[in-house]
């Protein structure tokens, strides 16, 4: 049985345990208190030593980060459709993961960080900036194609979805951007889509 080591509230989280719903697969979700730091102490750190949900462990295999993760269940359970091994498929998938772990991070993700959890280390102004940018960019990808790559879902939307569609938490607006939110809804009508806990 597949487990999944996480938190409701991460994004990073979230990634997986959405593939692992449109996969269709049985998996056990472990819940990791980050507010009471359990992800700083054993057991968990044996699973992995940099302190970070998520942590998939299906058999032998153990793997951190969610890109990862995402790359291990669509080649093991999702063969071609998820994620292609012709070059350049392959290349436009991994763009978007690039994309995610980037450019989204230092956007979304940040300005969440800092309105929903109160992290102040983070220059809001620059997050702000940063996902101004990146939901541009996006809008302007999506007018003229229905997903970010190849034409269909792959784990290029899986990875971009969570924080895009979390953004108005990092106080983003995302009104303006009617493509964007045109593909939001097409991946929340995915068959098996799996919408975040509150």
């Amino acid at each position: 049985m597949i487990s999944l080591h996480g938190h409701e509230i991460s994004g990073n989280s979230y990634r997986p345990r959405l593939l692992l719903h449109l996969l269709q697969l049985e998996y056990r979700w472990i819940r990791v208190d980050l507010m009471a730091g359990e992800h700083r102490r054993e057991p968990f750190l044996a699973l992995n030593p940099a302190a970070q949900v998520p942590v998939l462990v299906d058999g032998e295999v153990t793997l951190a980060d969610s890109h990862a993760i995402l790359v291990y269940l669509a080649r093991r359970y999702g063969g071609e459709a998820w994620l292609p091994l012709d070059a350049v498929g392959l290349a436009e998938v991994v763009r978007w993961l690039a994309f995610s772990a980037g450019e989204i991070k230092l956007g979304p993700e940040r300005a969440r960080l800092h309105h929903l959890l109160g992290v102040s280390s983070i220059n809001i102004e620059r997050a702000r900036q940063k996902s101004e940018a990146v939901l541009r960019l996006l809008d302007g990808h999506l007018a003229a194609q229905p997903w970010l790559a190849l034409g269909r879902p792959t784990i290029a939307d899986v990875a971009v979805y969570p924080y895009i569609h979390l953004a108005p938490d990092g106080q983003i607006d995302l009104g303006p951007f009617e493509y964007v939110n045109a593909w939001l809804e097409r991946v929340e009508a995915l068959d098996g889509f799996y919408a975040m806990e509150a």
